[in-house]
């Protein structure tokens, strides 16, 4: 005959972990299946517009630095150097100026000779508003030049190490309370000795810059053949603002307002200044946006979905984990627990009952024994009830008014032979003013004899308890002290819970059900106060309970 199956709790919590991670992993593949057919709509291509972008602003860079670069290294060739007496110097910037009407301006530096030359471009004299600005700018300069102008050869030095003989300068000022770009490329001029401070300075027309050079490197780029953005539709469009300003400087054809997709700074050629591009009439975020969102949607839910069921799969395994652990150890040391007083019972039962003892003392000794282990079994047991019942919610204490002082020294009288037995020094203090109160007395015994066992199994070489008995403030305390190993702060508050073992290898060494602690708390908060403890490890723990008066207002049986 087959066994008929059940569906029992531990395979409901089973079927529960593997439909908590199953169903949200197969839900989540399934969707990424269906994605990856739909994907080059939205993330994929937006990501990658974005790269093309960059790299697109990249080119642009790249191509304006080398354009300058190579319209400004003619003009270092032929620039004149400080060996020259100032109006030769100042004829030959002027004839180079003339054959290159790119540039507004250009001057030339000697530290040594503390030489300054400058000349603006001759084709423009008879501008008077472009050479009041040539002539402020090169006031400017010559007003810092004298300071910088060391770190900035040495710089051109070390650029030329890398073949970059032309280094740039760049920035914004205000100019009749109008903001005016200047520029300035400076480079070291022929035959100049190393160890010379001496720069050559020519800077960009801004009409120029404007109206030709960048207009021209911007229609470069969008119409070269390497260009990856090319949409017949939608176009991209570029333009160049202040850095710090996104209004448009210089622009592209049919640039249509709006925020670029894409920014890029020129800080390598024109400091201060800034290239952006974007598609005409649309954006990244619009090709793709209407799919994110769903995606994100669906994404989201089936992420909560998932944490959920990690989450629960998380707790559920941990309480399992945790229970097992615990009735493991628990029937463990409890088993443990009763079978040593057990053995000894039945070895001097039987020792008694074959009738081979003669001396009338080894009677009573045996019988001694066999009521101390009875005892102790019957402590052990009354913990156990105890502990059920306070679990069902069943225990209940019954309150009569009691001299405190006769019950914890009537308790200890029972137990000081064992203690005098195990080799301890024993102290007890019980103060004459303690107002008799409601307790239960069956209750308040077991919670003193569980702290003085504590003490018993849990003490070294140095062994020691002291009880005391005294008032303070509105609360009678029960105070336990000992010489044992101590508890770590760290565990302090977790030896209240219940089964909870600290990690000291003597507590591991000592068995015991790890109920008493927590009795103990219950018995005194059942009772209107609480217990604490203070120690350290090494130097003996302190367990007090507090009663507060108010349990003499306590009347007939409270239920815990």
């Amino acid at each position: 005959m087959s066994k008929k199956w059940r569906l029992t709790d531990r395979t409901r919590t089973l079927l529960t972990l593997e439909l908590a991670i199953v169903l949200p992993a197969a839900a989540l593949m399934g969707f990424s299946i269906w994605n990856l057919k739909h994907i080059q709509r939205s993330e994929a291509v937006e990501a990658a517009i974005q790269r093309d972008f960059s790299h697109v602003l990249k080119i642009a860079e790249k191509k304006t630095w080398h354009k300058a670069n190579d319209m400004v290294i003619p003009v270092r060739n032929k620039f004149p150097n400080a060996d020259g007496d100032r109006d030769k110097i100042k004829a030959k910037l002027e004839q180079m100026l003339t054959e290159y009407p790119e540039f507004a301006y250009a001057f030339l530096y000697d530290k040594k000779s503390n030489l300054f030359v400058s000349r603006a471009q001759p084709g423009r004299d008879w501008d008077s508003g472009f050479y009041a600005r040539a002539q402020e700018s090169i006031n400017m300069a010559q007003s810092w030049i004298s300071l910088d102008a060391p770190q900035m050869a040495a710089k051109v030095h070390r650029m030329e190490k890398e073949d970059e003989p032309v280094l740039f300068e760049g920035g914004w000022m205000l100019n009749d309370n109008q903001r005016a770009y200047y520029n300035l490329a400076y480079f070291i001029p022929p035959d100049v000795p190393k160890d010379r401070v001496e720069l050559g300075f020519v800077s960009f027309d801004e009409d120029y810059l404007r109206k030709t050079f960048l207009p021209a490197m911007m229609k470069d780029v969008l119409t070269s053949r390497s260009n990856v953005l090319q949409l017949e539709e939608n176009p991209p469009v570029m333009m160049i603002h202040p850095s710090k300003d996104p209004a448009p400087w210089v622009s592209s054809a049919n640039w249509d307002g709006g925020n670029p997709e894409a920014d890029r700074s020129f800080e390598l050629v024109f400091p201060g200044l800034s290239v952006a591009i974007k598609y005409q009439g649309t954006t990244v975020a619009d090709i793709g946006s209407k799919f994110l969102r769903y995606n994100y949607i669906v994404l989201a839910a089936l992420s909560v979905l998932m944490a959920g069921g990690i989450w629960l799969t998380y707790r559920n395994v941990s309480r399992e984990m945790t229970l097992a652990r615990v009735k493991s150890d628990f029937v463990a040391n409890v088993s443990h627990e009763l079978r040593t007083p057990l053995a000894l019972i039945r070895l001097y039962a039987e020792t008694l009952e074959l009738g081979r003892l003669k001396d009338k003392e080894k009677y009573q000794e045996y019988f001694r024994i066999i009521r101390e282990e009875s005892e102790r079994l019957t402590a052990l047991i009354n913990n156990i009830l105890d502990f059920s019942r306070i679990e069902a919610g069943r225990k209940e204490y019954e309150f009569q008014e009691t001299d405190l002082g006769e019950l914890v020294h009537s308790t200890l009288e029972s137990y000081r032979f064992q203690i005098q037995q195990n080799g301890f020094a024993f102290e007890e203090n019980i103060s004459g003013d303690i107002p008799p109160v409601k307790v239960d007395r069956e209750a308040i015994a077991r919670s003193l004899l569980n702290l003085v066992n504590n003490a018993l199994k849990y003490s070294r070489d140095r062994k020691f308890i002291g009880v005391s008995l005294y008032r303070s403030g509105g609360s009678i305390n029960l105070e336990v002290r000992d010489s044992g190993i101590g508890i770590p702060a760290n565990e302090q508050d977790k030896i209240f819970e219940k089964f909870y073992r600290c990690g000291d290898p003597l507590v591991h060494n000592v068995k015991g059900s790890g109920l008493g602690l927590s009795l103990v708390r219950h018995i005194a908060r059942a009772h209107g106060g609480d217990v604490t403890v203070e120690s350290a490890p090494e130097k003996g723990s302190k367990f007090t309970i507090a009663l507060p008066f108010a349990s003499a207002s306590q009347t007939g049986s409270a239920t815990a």
